[in-house]
């Protein structure tokens, strides 16, 4: 086997060097502000009194290369049957994506109209992650909107875990339900989350430099029942870091190696993820938006989790475009091509559009084609003997064609790409079908692929017994 592969790669050693005492330096003299009170008492134990000062945490260079010592290399994840799914770290990992974003509206897909997000939607694009095969995760979709507030987290993780069965990445919009959607899960699946991870809990540190308490204390929730966690921060360079790509990174990986450090004292051994979502602000309309830079600050982030050997969460560079159009092609291209060029990792939050408030299948659908081909590409080639066939090339001779020849009847039907959406057209066949915009035919398979998406085979009795936990829940408030 002689498997040539492209390969995207930006800092040499150097400046991962370099990007690490930078990193250093932020957190052994300007430190983090921690508002969770136990972890700070639980700091003050573990990096000294000296370092802590009310809520900011300095954390020592030893302390630090502890944790990214102490913490796993490689990751084993499973779906809710129990069944291994993938890896994530180490050198043989590939880019895995998912869907979702935590979105408020839902961009129908008949009108483009963004309503507001519902139960039904849930359980629809719940499946539709589970339906697409190159989908390896389904991550929290929408925040429900047609159930009481007080209710959202719990009804929309039910509809989350009823409707699939891959790999979930869990967000709470209310961190004081967290742990009550955990009980319901343990509830549903009767074991332990943690001995078969199938749950992925993602928290959010505040930028500039802060692990608030939401953030902090739903980590050792989730840690202390064995589950891996993603740690993974949203910036806006120019307002919440520095907006020069340099300056956020320095930023955006001290505030990550805090998150670390305070993972590891909770419990040593306990595996994590860490990543970047790193966006511009634009100072005129004051909405963010994705940069070709803001590919190359995760580009280097995933080039810093290789060289601690820490499993990578990569951003999906959504939000971009006013649904599944051009505009969002751009963005979505370029960072799912970076992804699959690189050191693998996750990039779970594909799908959502209008600056991230909505969600929309179209985009679901249309990013499962780029994923398709971005892995194809980053597949790479074969370059060995019977790939290149010279006795073939003997026999055909010159002048002659290939289309008869044995290697063409053998792989003519997976030797290239076939979309599963956009027609090969001819001119005049396009002529001939009314000239439609590609647009139009990406809306027109989405709605009938919308038509048929199987819920799973114990749909109804987890729906029934959530359901039974959701009114128990009810009656002790």
């Amino acid at each position: 086997m002689n498997n040539v592969r492209p390969q995207m790669k930006m800092l040499t050693e150097e400046q991962i060097h370099d990007v690490h005492e930078y990193t250093m330096t932020l957190l052994e003299t300007t430190g983090v502000r921690v508002d969770s009170p136990s972890a700070v008492e639980m700091l003050e134990k573990r990096v000294g009194r000296l370092n802590v000062e009310g809520r900011t945490v300095r954390m020592p260079r030893e302390v630090v290369e502890w944790a990214i010592k102490s913490a796993p290399r490689r990751i084993q994840i499973y779906d809710r049957r129990g069944n291994p799914q993938f890896q994530i770290g180490g050198e043989e990992d590939r880019a895995r994506f998912g869907i979702g974003v935590t979105a408020l509206f839902y961009q129908e897909p008949e009108t483009d109209t963004p309503v507001e997000f519902q139960r039904k939607h849930m359980q629809d694009m719940a499946r539709v992650g589970n339906k697409l095969p190159l989908y390896d995760l389904v991550s929290t979709i929408g925040i429900c909107r047609d159930v009481p507030d007080y209710l959202t987290d719990l009804i929309g993780s039910l509809e989350h875990f009823a409707n699939g069965i891959k790999p979930m990445v869990l967000l709470c919009s209310d961190e004081h339900k967290f742990d009550d959607v955990l009980r319901m899960f343990e509830h549903l699946y009767g074991g332990t989350l943690g001995e078969k991870p199938f749950v992925i809990p993602y928290f959010n540190p505040v930028s500039p430099l802060v692990m608030n308490a939401g953030t902090v204390d739903k980590m050792k929730i989730a840690i202390e029942r064995g589950l891996p966690v993603i740690v993974s921060n949203y910036s806006l360079s120019g307002a919440t870091t520095p907006i020069t790509p340099a300056g956020t990174i320095a930023v955006l990986l001290a505030e990550l190696l805090a998150g670390l450090v305070i993972g590891q004292l909770y419990k040593e051994g306990a595996p994590m993820l860490l990543g970047m979502l790193p966006v511009y602000l634009d100072m005129k309309t004051l909405q963010n938006f994705y940069d070709p830079q803001s590919i190359l600050v995760s580009l280097a982030c995933a080039e810093m989790m290789a060289h601690y050997g820490i499993p990578h969460c990569g951003t999906s560079g959504s939000g971009t475009g006013w649904g599944m159009d051009l505009l969002a092609a751009e963005t979505f291209w370029m960072n799912t091509l970076m992804m699959t060029l690189t050191k693998g990792g996750i990039a779970p939050f594909i799908g959502d559009t209008l600056g991230s408030k909505a969600v929309s299948p179209l985009t679901f659908i249309y990013c499962h084609e780029i994923i398709d081909q971005a892995l194809r590409l980053s597949s790479g080639l074969q370059l060995d003997s019977p790939s290149v066939g010279l006795s073939e090339i003997h026999d055909v001779g010159p002048g002659k064609g290939f289309v008869s020849a044995p290697s063409t009847l053998k792989n003519y039907k997976t030797g290239y790409y076939v979309s599963r959406i956009f027609p090969r057209w001819s001119m005049e066949k396009w002529l001939e079908a009314g000239q439609p915009h590609a647009q139009t035919r990406l809306k027109e398979y989405s709605i009938e692929f919308l038509k048929d998406l199987p819920a799973p085979d114990d749909h109804e009795e987890l729906m029934r017994r959530g359901e039974e936990f959701v009114e128990e829940w009810i009656s002790q408030r």
